[in-house]
């Protein structure tokens, strides 16, 4: 019997499945400027959010820190007692001078906002699932599996959100990842290595870390991308294979990696797309998935620059522009006429684009 946890008590109606808390920033002694993350990125999205009038501080739901026994659904014990070391914690987020912090410090500063993050991606999934989409700000640490973290990610959000869904929700027993980052999502790929009601999609560029050969493995469906890649070749290549991957397997949810490292100029991405390429693309996700009526959860993963925070606020204004996300919109997606246009000329959009 699955143990009680306070993640998926019910939300207030009155909110948006938008997923957040002032404890994802990790903000200590300038250390946080070490590592290429804007380790304050999320709170400015939300801030962005708020001066557009899209949400209100009480209109968002807060995010609670995943406890021990939440992150036991997937970790091993072995695994949570090694983050006690703090020379783990700094090879994970890769921020040396973390080694030489007492543990309890990195414990509250630095990991505490990754659990927090994660108690976020665990409650969007049950959000989701109730009203047709969620998006937590922060989250998608897609390289950390079970027993082992890397690439800042120390805790396995988007397998415990999979996980919470099989053993908690009735009727949620197949689930779609699409994996959008600049980086190949091996962490949850070793995670579901033989699950068969996993369909993994991972879209990244072939050169970059981690270049986990045996994590590919999981992959049902792979895109390598070659250094430098544009727009238009990219949209094209999301658009063909979201398509084909959910024509292929229709899932009860979809989890969306939707990291912002894509954009030209990432220090670590090595792609070249625009900001308005990267709204384009999440719009081509969430229009996929509305479309077929299948509830969707969106975290914001990967971004290394300091102005991917106003592009996915953009992202979910314009989300919200198209009537993709609404507050009311309970999973009726296909049934509403606005939406069901919008997606017959959103198709034709990206045959015109493709024809170019």
């Amino acid at each position: 019997r699955p143990h009680r946890t306070e993640l998926y008590e019910e939300a207030p109606s009155a909110c948006w499945p938008i997923v957040y808390s002032p404890d994802y920033n990790i903000t200590f002694l300038g250390l946080e400027k070490l590592h290429p993350f804007d380790a304050g990125k999320w709170g400015k999205v939300i801030n962005f959010l708020k001066e557009e009038k899209l949400i209100a501080d009480d209109l968002i739901v807060q995010a609670r820190e995943a406890t021990d026994e939440d992150l036991l659904v997937v970790h091993t014990r072995r695994y949570l007692n090694k983050l006690k070391w703090s020379f783990v914690v700094a090879t994970i987020t890769e921020i040396p001078p973390v080694a030489f912090l007492p543990n309890f410090v990195v414990q509250r500063k630095v990991l505490k906002p990754l659990r927090t993050q994660t108690g976020g991606t665990i409650m969007a999934g049950k959000l989701a699932v109730d009203r047709g989409w969620a998006i937590n700000v922060g989250g998608g640490f897609h390289h950390c599996s079970s027993d082992k973290g890397g690439g800042f990610c120390a805790y396995a959000d988007i397998t415990l959100a999979i996980k919470f869904l099989f053993e908690r929700v009735q009727g949620v027993s197949k689930a779609t990842i699409i994996d959008l980052d600049a980086h190949q999502g091996n962490g949850h790929e070793r995670d579901f290595m033989d699950d068969h009601r996993v369909y993994i999609m991972d879209v990244y560029n072939r050169y970059i870390y981690p270049g986990d050969g045996f994590a590919k493995r999981a992959i049902k469906r792979k895109v390598e991308l070659e250094w430098g890649t544009e727009d238009t070749e990219y949209l094209q290549k999301v658009h063909t294979h979201v398509e084909g991957a959910l024509n292929e397997l229709k899932p009860d949810v979809i989890v969306y990696n939707a990291g912002t490292d894509i954009l030209d100029g990432d220090p670590l991405g090595g792609l070249a797309i625009s900001p308005q390429g990267i709204v384009k693309r999440d719009e081509v996700v969430f229009k996929a998935a509305r479309s077929r009526r299948i509830p969707i959860l969106m975290v914001t993963s990967g971004g290394y620059q300091k102005r991917t925070a106003r592009i996915i606020a953009d992202s979910i204004l314009n989300l919200h522009n198209l009537g993709l996300i609404d507050k009311e919109l309970v999973v009726r997606g296909a049934g509403n006429p606005k939406v069901e246009q919008m997606i017959r000329d959103s198709a034709k959009d990206l045959t015109d684009l493709s024809l170019q």
